[in-house]
């Protein structure tokens, strides 16, 4: 088994081969604009340093949100092309429970809750009873709206520091996702039988791009 793993679903552009047993080589940047540019390169550098070639991949795993449009269409069309190019199957994993995983790889148990940046003052949440096991569906809500719901629980990801007054108890570790984490959670659920998510962006809610409305036609009638 040699898994190559990728999510572009928050700032954190980031890329790891895992050959079942542990990671081998593991790249990220944290870059919120740069996904494009960032995410072959990262994908090169770790099958680099793992002495590794593209062929001998046999899986590529990739966070499907949510997160914001843009980044998060930069990895699912590139595990999409990689998945067809190498004839291998493409395994969607939710963003939150990868770095739930690797919460759990830092130590954390559980129940705790994972907040990322969603922007426009909200974030995307969810709740966990431990690393591999959510209990909520993934949402993005304004963090207020939720105090009720996260208060007095562990909290990690960018988006809980972002909103102290409402996630009072925020951990360290992890901020950013670690494709890492999620080759490690893949691995796991193929272990034990645990189904994948559909390889399609999980988005929440529509794009910041609109197509404009009453601009002038430039054709002659």
């Amino acid at each position: 088994m040699l898994l190559l793993a990728f999510d572009t679903a928050t700032p954190a552009v980031t890329a790891a081969l895992h050959d079942g047993e542990r990671v081998l080589a593991e790249s990220t940047v944290v870059d919120a604009r740069r996904h494009g540019e960032l995410l072959v390169p990262a994908v090169d550098r770790v099958l680099t340093a793992a002495r590794a070639e593209m062929a001998l991949v046999t899986g590529i795993v990739v966070g499907v949100g949510p997160g914001p449009y843009t980044g998060l269409r930069v990895g699912l069309v590139t595990a999409a092309a990689f998945g067809d190019a190498l004839d291998v199957p493409v395994y969607g994993l939710c963003t939150l429970d990868g770095l739930a995983w690797a919460a759990g790889e830092a130590g954390l148990d559980g129940p705790f809750v994972v907040a990322t940046d969603a922007r426009r003052k909200e974030v995307y949440w969810a709740r966990y009873d431990g690393p591999g096991h959510r209990v909520t569906e993934p949402a993005v809500d304004r963090p207020a709206d939720i105090a009720e719901q996260v208060a007095g629980v562990p909290a990690v990801g960018a988006g809980a520091h972002l909103y102290p007054e409402v996630f009072a108890d925020r951990r360290a570790d992890p901020a950013h996702q670690s494709a890492g984490a999620l080759a490690g959670l893949a691995v796991h659920r193929m272990t034990t039988g645990e189904p994948f998510a559909p390889a399609l962006p999980l988005y929440l809610r529509r794009p910041d791009a609109q197509v404009p409305a009453g601009y002038k036609a430039v054709l002659p009638r």
